[in-house]
């Protein structure tokens, strides 16, 4: 069966079940007496394997399942105690020893520091393992469990040691996975340690979460947390302002434009976590240094890199792409949110938008203009054609293409866009190699190391595509220094600067050009949900923010079994409530296509 006729049946399906009547799906709603939560998401979950998945709304939900050695703060965003309950440090720092609390798995099971430590030695010794979290382990000589007792021996000290991205994995239930790259961990319910329990995943379409009674900090307030794929943002905030869903994360200005007004939602807008930037083909490579792709060879040239960061109006894009809801960079990808770790240019080293600079950089450079304005490569053999890789469900992309078509056609540059799914778009950006400049954007931590281990050699895809993780195809051996110094680097002042320098190298070196820092866009019913506790507290991020606490904090009104929205918990209503957000759009514009890995705008 082809693709669309797949496609098309699944929706026929989906309107044979709406056309039945959203009362007779809610008068036998499983869900009623319930406390459910519906979180619309413009993406679907690339994997349940939280050792491959790297999508944001993978990410989320696995935080949401899973414990790890310690989590952000909800006040200050500092490293917390959460399944490791205590820790120290050897006077050397290359032994961590951490004490694993005494808490219990969903299906009942303890949990131990052997859980632990067979989560990082599988990552340590089976490279599919490290797809999501790689760098994570890569300073790790051994790691040993003893009872409750973890010990992380380090090759070197370790700064970051206390903000690990890796989710702890029960050893009795992943233990027997042979084939990590494929395994799918479609097996529900799913056994976890956080507050919520994954217990249906329908793909492409929505995940149902179960609050976990088991969990140490005690059940969640609500009984279900459901998240929906959307595959158009419109029909996305269509759904939440007819109630199909109750909460919707990282709109884009036009988007949250349209829900601002709605008396029944209230509209968040705080300043985001994340950069938009752009990512180069300055000559792709696999870790073992054979270029990949088929990149413009004039992009591995640092001058013409240079003209194009020159010839962006930044603030204009802020201005009129995203309706001024951002800030245009003049730094990195370390968002100005991290006031201890933002790094800005200035003076000489600040590019400006300067378009007659741009021209005389490629002018001296010797890429000469032709009779019809485009230039050419000093040998004349390859014009400056580039192509700009979007998403093709994501609108605001468009917009952005358009801007910069106009800017590069100013120093004689051809742009034409091309339109990718994510699954294409993951595949060519970040392991084929084939584009020249494509969108892209990653939500940064609280401590800033992981988005710069995206930048380092061994993020490259390996020779037969797999591992990986690269955000840039970057290796340059300033930059991996700098990184190896600043993770052990433990004089945190002295560690803030070192990676402020990389921030740097990655602005002059222009692997990626920062184009602006979002604002986090977001909107729930006020209808619907009581209460809910931003991260961190003090005007935090909900959906978009680092850690689980909004969604272990928030609290519902019960669903009731006439209550609107999606249905509550039934495959029927969901099913309806995803339908009817497709017929305020059109049928044409809405289709659930996603596969794996990430979106650029929705990147963790």
């Amino acid at each position: 069966m082809s693709k669309w006729f797949a496609r098309l049946a699944a929706l026929g399906v989906a309107l044979l079940v709406a056309g039945q009547g959203a009362p007779a799906a809610h008068a036998q709603d499983p869900a009623a007496g319930k406390k459910i939560v519906r979180i619309g998401a413009t993406q679907a979950m690339d994997s349940m394997n939280p050792f491959l998945a790297v999508r944001l709304v993978s990410t989320s939900i696995h935080r949401w399942m899973y414990g790890y050695l310690t989590v952000p703060d909800s006040k200050t965003l500092q490293p917390s105690a959460d399944l490791a309950e205590s820790w120290k440090t050897s006077e050397d720092g290359l032994t961590w020893t951490f004490t694993i609390r005494t808490a219990k798995w969903s299906d009942g099971k303890p949990i131990t520091a052997d859980d632990a430590a067979w989560t990082f030695n599988k990552m340590m010794t089976d490279e599919a393992a490290k797809t999501a979290n790689g760098p994570a382990v890569e300073n790790f000589e051994s790691v040993t469990a003893s009872g409750q007792e973890l010990t992380i021996k380090l090759k070197s000290p370790q700064a970051s040691m206390l903000e690990n991205p890796v989710p702890i994995m029960p050893k009795h239930v992943w233990e027997s996975v042979t084939d990590m790259a494929n395994y799918d961990a479609e097996k529900y319910p799913a056994v976890s340690s956080g507050p919520y329990i994954a217990i249906e995943h329908k793909k492409d379409q929505y995940v149902k979460l179960q609050a976990n009674p088991n969990y140490w900090r005690g059940a969640p307030k609500i009984n279900e947390l459901q998240v929906i794929f959307y595959d158009n943002p419109q029909a996305a905030v269509a759904g939440l302002k007819k109630g199909d869903i109750d909460l919707l994360g990282r709109m884009t200005p036009q988007e949250f434009e349209a829900i601002q007004n709605d008396p029944k939602i209230e509209a968040w807008n705080t300043q985001g976590r994340r950069a938009s930037y752009l990512q180069i083909n300055h000559g792709a490579t696999t870790t073992d240094d054979k270029p990949t792709g088929d990149g413009h060879p004039a992009l591995k040239d640092p001058k013409v890199r240079m003209a194009v960061h020159t010839a962006i109006d930044k603030q204009k894009l802020v201005d009129e792409v995203q309706n001024g809801l951002a800030k245009a960079a003049d730094g990195s990808i370390v968002p100005p949110l991290y006031k201890e770790f933002f790094w800005e240019a200035t003076g000489d080293k600040k590019v400006t938008y300067d378009v007659a600079k741009a021209n005389k950089i490629l002018d001296d450079a010797g890429y000469k203009k032709g009779a019809d304005g485009v230039r050419t490569m000093p040998d004349g053999k390859r014009k400056l054609e580039f192509r700009f890789t979007i998403h093709t469900e994501t609108p605001i992309e468009d917009k952005l293409a358009e801007y910069l078509t106009a800017f590069l056609k100013e120093i004689g540059i051809t742009l034409t866009t091309v339109k990718l799914d994510s699954s294409k778009f993951t595949d060519e950006t970040g392991v084929t190699g084939n584009f020249d400049i494509a969108i892209s954007g990653w939500s940064v931590n609280p401590d800033p190391e992981e988005i710069m281990a995206t930048h380092l050699c061994s993020r490259r895809p390996a020779a037969n595509g797999e591992g990986g993780g690269t955000e840039s195809f970057y290796c340059d051996d300033t930059f991996e220094q700098l990184y190896k110094d600043q993770q052990k680097e433990l004089d945190r002042p002295k560690r803030v600067e070192l990676l402020k320098q990389m921030q740097e190298r990655l602005y002059t070196d222009a692997p990626v050009i920062a184009i602006y820092y979002t604002n986090d866009l977001e909107g729930y019913r006020k209808d619907r949900i009581t209460s809910i506790t931003p991260i961190p507290e003090d005007k935090g991020l909900l959906y978009g923010g680092s850690g689980y606490w909004p969604f272990y904090t928030v609290d519902a009104k019960v669903t009731a079994a006439s209550g609107g929205g999606a249905g509550g918990g039934s495959n029927t209503g969901l099913i309806a409530g995803i339908v009817g957000a497709v017929v305020v759009v059109g049928v044409g514009a809405f289709f659930l296509t996603r596969r794996r890995k990430s979106v650029a705008d929705e990147r963790e």
